[in-house]
């Protein structure tokens, strides 16, 4: 509805310039405070509920559970729906923004792909492991202060036989995001929809507040979010670069080769990714060896690369955030003026800039300057946990992964430089 001029409408707006930017720091801040409100889960588990709020617990659809060599990878299919909707996005501009009407196209093909998982699939499988966005929320969440719902005494949740928490009772559905608070220690995948909380006979469980990177620091690393991590990271990177002038003189040469029609051309996108993630690993490979011969404790190459990843995790989520700070600053003021256009009156700010281009610049420093901190404190607390035996024996294993991260962060900081803060 509205005009088709992508900066005054008001779907391409709402969407890119508020929606899309301020997901951001109510994730690295709160955690999975969007999911709580999310349209996509909440419409589709009204459908598959059949109702609004009345309890029902027979469902819609045909209940299938995610099959356990697909949900062993977790946030892993997500991240994969995620290269998949950005790579689209790119492609056609969308968030550009381009025409108004390929972002509906966009969102009601993401709330489609919803409604059908929620048919096919019990509980909130499309949330956990297929979402687009769950990878991002989970990864960059965990650096958030909401711990999610936890136990006030988890010896009562160790001698409760029924388990409504889970499984569902008189009160609640139960946990839809196969979370059991009693075991829980991150929020990487608690959706905060408080089921748990109705369901439980005990009246035992809570919403936590935590300090921030706690569920970075404190859980158990599991390799599966670290490689999820390694490619948001890798997505971000080539994010940058195909702001400068040398990836266009790559991405062309490449169409060249392949007769591909235009920007980003699949190949260099993925490839690009994928040195980037090899990169990480590669590092994480060589300290792995160097400290082990310097030690003469060996450790797989997992209970390097895992912790080594979750410790970077801070900068990644700074790094996100500085991303979309753009459009927030440049262009969120035109929501008036699309807002005005919807009811034929003409309110033009389209140079009304919340910040000038040398503040945002400013602004983008200090906050990929704070993740990159974040992550040197994460990991300095990592290495004295799970890296103990070695950081008793070497320096080098309390001092080398912070110092890759103040060599990532000063990276990133020269690539917002030479991109001048682009969008």
């Amino acid at each position: 509805i509205g005009t088709v001029e992508p900066t005054r409408n008001f779907a391409t707006a709402i969407t890119w310039y508020i929606w899309f930017a301020l997901m951001f720091p109510l994730t690295v801040i709160l955690g999975r405070a969007w999911c709580l409100t999310c349209p996509f889960g909440g419409l589709g588990e009204w459908i598959q509920r059949k109702t609004l709020w009345a309890r029902k617990w027979k469902p819609l659809g045909l209940a299938w559970k995610m099959p356990q060599q697909f949900a062993e990878y977790g946030l892993l299919m997500s991240v994969v729906m995620f290269l998949g909707l950005t790579w689209i996005e790119e492609f056609f501009n969308i968030a550009g923004p381009g025409l108004p009407i390929l972002t509906s196209f966009m969102v009601l093909g993401i709330v489609g792909f919803a409604l059908i998982s929620f048919v096919l699939f019990e509980r909130r499988t499309f949330c956990r492991y297929l979402c687009p966005l769950s990878s991002l929320i989970g990864v960059a969440g965990s650096t958030g202060m909401v711990a999610g719902f936890r136990p006030k005494d988890r010896g009562t949740c160790l001698n409760c036989q029924t388990k409504d928490c889970m499984r569902g009772g008189k009160e609640g559905y139960g946990c839809p995001w196969y979370v059991y608070p009693a075991s829980s220690d991150t929020n990487s995948y608690c959706g905060l929809c408080s089921e748990c909380y109705k369901a439980c006979p005990y009246d035992n469980l809570s919403m936590c507040a935590q300090k921030p990177l706690t569920s970075v620091i404190a859980p158990r690393k599991k390799p599966v979010l670290a490689w999820v991590a390694a490619i948001l990271f890798g997505l971000i990177l080539f994010q940058q670069w195909n702001a400068l002038p040398s990836y266009t003189a790559v991405d062309g040469w490449i169409n060249n080769l392949t007769h591909f029609p235009s920007y980003p051309n699949p190949i260099d996108y993925i490839g690009a990714i994928a040195i980037a993630v090899g990169i990480f690993a590669g590092l994480a490979f060589l300290i792995s060896r160097a400290i082990s011969l310097k030690t003469r404790i060996a450790r797989s190459f997992n209970s390097w690369f895992a912790p080594m990843m979750y410790g970077f995790i801070p900068l990644i989520g700074a790094d996100y955030l500085a991303r979309v700070m753009p459009k927030f600053f440049n262009h969120a003021p035109m929501i008036v003026t699309s807002v005005a256009g919807v009811f034929g009156r003409e309110v033009d700010l389209s140079d009304f800039h919340i910040l000038s281009a040398d503040w945002l610049l400013r602004a983008q420093y200090i906050v990929v300057g704070l993740g990159t901190l974040g992550a040197v404190y994460a990991l300095s607390k990592i290495a004295r946990k799970d890296y103990k035996e070695l950081t008793e024996h070497s320096t080098l294993a309390r001092v080398l992964p912070s110092a890759i991260a103040v060599v990532a962060g000063v990276g990133v900081i020269a690539l917002y430089f030479f991109m001048n803060g682009a969008e």
